[in-house]
Order: structure tokens, then sequence, then C-alpha cells
């Protein structure tokens, strides 16, 4: 577990060492732990749109899930044009690399923030009682301050990652549960 930084950017500092210590075989095997687990919770069952992410290589790993929930639901993606995240709808043939080199939807039709269902959010670091650090430009809180988003917000990570304590200003969104490994 990381100590408590009082100061976020030394946090991201510090969580983004201890996830390079882990490696690329370790970060698949406990990726698919992570998502066998999310698959057994009550909100993902009964969900009809789960909002993902498209991973980076520090990231909890999504291709798998992806790939699973699409056969199952209604996957949306984050696509970033400025200071703006969208979700638009998950397909393999219309994603493309954008900001940030992040594989991007390219869907025209930009999905309802009411719509989601689940949404699981990447970060660099996450308290167990579910404060989040992300990477410091705010487009996760931004979007899950929007007007009419519901969704259960689950946070993932790896062991690595979890701090005793975070931070947190006004806008920092809390989520509902923290899945890591």
């Amino acid at each position: 577990m990381l100590p408590y930084y009082k100061n976020k950017s030394e946090l991201r500092r510090a969580a983004k060492s201890a996830v390079r210590t882990i490696s690329t075989e370790t970060k698949q095997s406990r990726s698919a732990l992570i998502f066998k687990n999310i698959l057994n919770l009550e909100p993902i069952k009964s969900a009809k749109t789960v909002a993902l992410y498209a991973s980076l290589p520090d990231e909890v790993c999504t291709d798998e899930i992806i790939a699973v929930l699409n056969t199952q639901k209604v996957v949306v993606l984050p696509r970033v044009e400025g200071s703006q995240m969208d979700f638009y709808r998950y397909s393999p043939e219309q994603m493309s690399i954008g900001a940030f080199g992040i594989s991007e939807p390219q869907a025209e039709e930009v999905i309802d923030p009411a719509e989601i269902d689940v949404i699981v959010v990447p970060g660099v670091a996450f308290t167990c009682s579910g404060k989040r650090c992300g990477r410091g430009k705010g487009y996760y809180d931004k979007y899950l301050s929007s007007a009419g988003f519901r969704a259960t917000k689950i946070g993932v990570c790896f062991a690595e990652q979890i701090t005793e304590d975070i931070t947190t200003e006004p806008h920092d969104i809390v989520m509902d549960s923290v899945i890591f490994g």
C-alpha cells in the first residue's frame, strides 16, 4: 500500500513508479482476475449499458472484458475532444488512436450520461473507500458530475495503486467501489 501523500503530484509519481515494477504478464493475469470479480457484481449483471475504457500500458487491461461484455451489453468507451470527454458505442472496427494515444471509438452519436448503468473508471491511485486520483486533467470528474449521470462507479487498479488516503477537492468524485488485484 502506498503511504499518504498530501500532494497529488507526488502520489502520481509514486503510484506510476510502483506500477512500472509489475511485469506485463502479471498485469495481464491480474487484470483478468479483477474483471472476473467485476463480472460477478450485481450492478454489472443487471446493467444494460456499461462504460469501460481502452487501457493504456500502465492501467488495468480492458481488452478481454470489452470483448466479453460487448456480446452481452451495450459497451461504450470515452473519446476526448478538447477539454471534454464523452462516451460512444464501442465497435471494434470503428476504433482509432485519439487524444493522448488512447484508442477511441469513432461513432457519431454521443451516449447520454443517463443511459449508462455502470462505469468502470481507471485511476492512478485509489483508496479502499473509493477516493480516486486520476491523471490530473479532470476528464472523469467532469463527466461523472454531468447532468443526468446516475451510473454505479467502479474504480479499478492494481494493488500497488492503493493508498492510505488521498487529499480530495470539492470536484473530486468518489467511486461506489474499488476493485483491485
